[in-house]
């Protein structure tokens, strides 16, 4: 069996983590410190700070800028749910906005969800891809969406506008007209979950971009107390001869990441641009290049001069397929021993926010997506051999379903080429 996502391990993670262990400190201390500067540095930023996970993050980030009851965020409704539940934890209202082709939010239908409510704008960067932070910052500081702004925090004030996040769980390593995610938005949060490219089995990172007159540095100094329950020294520091006091000047929040996980990610970060970054796209490449032959096959569409992905994820689609269909294809799969996934059902869909009101009849675009959406393996440890068993239980699934739709057509247009320009 071919798995879905397996996490990238090896002797000198192990390693890592063992020196930890061997350390005699397992929590947050030189070791999260030294993944925050590194991660800082891949992102061409100078603060980065580490939390237990990126839902965390982004809950803590949007606390700090004041968000709270009666406020609204605006999100994509292609995401996973932990964009909008972050939203509500905080008591804000999540407002779902749909998708255009490349998964991303529609930046063109941003503008009319936004109210004197809204305070912040969640981008995701669906399977690595990034959004079009020009066009969504272009918009914001539009005259008309200016005066909609109602600051009630200084720290609202002090920004003057929406504030821009980037939900960037799938995208660490991709760029946005050759700058870092990372470096895009006022804010961006990345995951460490076990299915990302870079894992710390558990984890987030918060890159703080945050434009003048705010200082990143005070405004790192300031989570990172809210994130260890608002205390004012770590664990590690009060362990140190003398240094057992402490004050605890905020109700903050337990977020903090421990070393013993920092570690995993650390070794992977040292050799992920080199390395499991470019075996990540031979993947991607070896799909396309294959898929690109069968007209009933839309590759991603992510090629666009300055930009690249993180290619987190493949989501091929099958044109022409009900949702019922897809389900059939990707049980066939299955029994080809391959695991697949679909990326993601559209917020909507799911019971928690159905129940909220919100319908999935409204945003026809995600649901396009999500009904012949099938997400293929990709991690550095595929090897084209697998690469190809996996492509031939997708054809073959596909001929099994419909015996004339996988007729190879070469002489097709691949509809991942054909990005228009407004798309990034």
């Amino acid at each position: 069996m071919i798995r879905f996502s397996p996490p990238y391990m090896d002797a000198d993670i192990i390693g890592e983590v063992t020196s930890i262990l061997e350390s005699g400190w397992l929590t947050t201390g030189p070791a999260t410190q030294q993944l925050e500067k590194e991660t800082a540095s891949y992102c061409n930023i100078d603060h980065v700070l580490a939390v237990n996970s990126a839902t965390s993050g982004m809950m803590l980030m949007l606390h700090w800028y004041g968000i709270t009851k009666g406020d609204e965020v605006i999100v994509p409704v292609y995401t996973y749910c932990a964009t909008a539940l972050a939203v509500m934890h905080v008591g804000a209202k999540p407002v779902m906005v749909d998708v255009g082709r490349d998964f991303n939010i529609d930046c063109q239908k941003i503008k009319a969800a936004i109210t004197k409510r809204t305070k912040a704008i969640i981008a995701v960067d669906f399977a690595g891809w990034p959004c079009d932070y020009d066009a969504i910052y272009n918009m914001v500081n539009e005259e008309e969406v200016q005066k909609k702004f109602q600051p009630a925090t200084e720290t609202q004030r002090q920004l003057g506008r929406i504030m821009i996040m980037d939900d960037a769980a799938h995208a660490l390593g991709a760029t946005y007209k050759k700058k870092p995610i990372g470096s895009c938005a006022d804010v961006t949060v990345f995951s460490l979950h076990a299915v990302k490219n870079i894992t710390s089995a558990e984890g987030g990172l918060i890159a703080l971009n945050m434009p003048a007159p705010f200082n990143n540095g005070e405004v790192y100094k300031t989570l990172r107390v809210w994130s260890l329950n608002g205390q004012t020294k770590d664990a590690f520091t009060k362990t140190k001869a003398g240094g057992w006091q402490y004050d605890v000047i905020y109700p903050g929040f337990k977020m903090n990441m421990p070393d013993v996980l920092a570690a995993v990610a650390l070794a992977q970060l040292k050799k992920y641009e080199n390395q499991l970054l470019v075996d990540r796209k031979r993947v991607f490449d070896y799909y396309t290049n294959v898929f690109s032959q069968y007209d009933w096959a839309i590759c991603p569409p992510y090629q666009q001069p300055g930009c690249t992905s993180s290619y987190h994820l493949y989501p091929l689609r099958i044109k022409d397929i009900t949702e019922e269909e897809r389900n059939k294809i990707i049980e066939n799969i299955a029994a080809r021993s391959v695991a697949v996934n679909v990326h993601f059902m559209p917020l909507p869909m799911l019971t928690v926010f159905r129940q909220a009101g919100y319908n999935i009849n409204d945003f026809p675009s995600a649901y396009n997506l999500y009904s012949n959406e099938i997400s293929l393996p990709i991690y550095p440890q595929l090897t084209n051999d697998e690469c190809k068993t996996v492509t031939e239980a997708v054809i073959g699934s596909v001929k099994q379903l419909h015996p004339l739709k996988a007729l190879r057509n070469s002489m097709r247009i691949p509809e991942q080429q054909t990005l228009l320009s407004g798309d990034i």
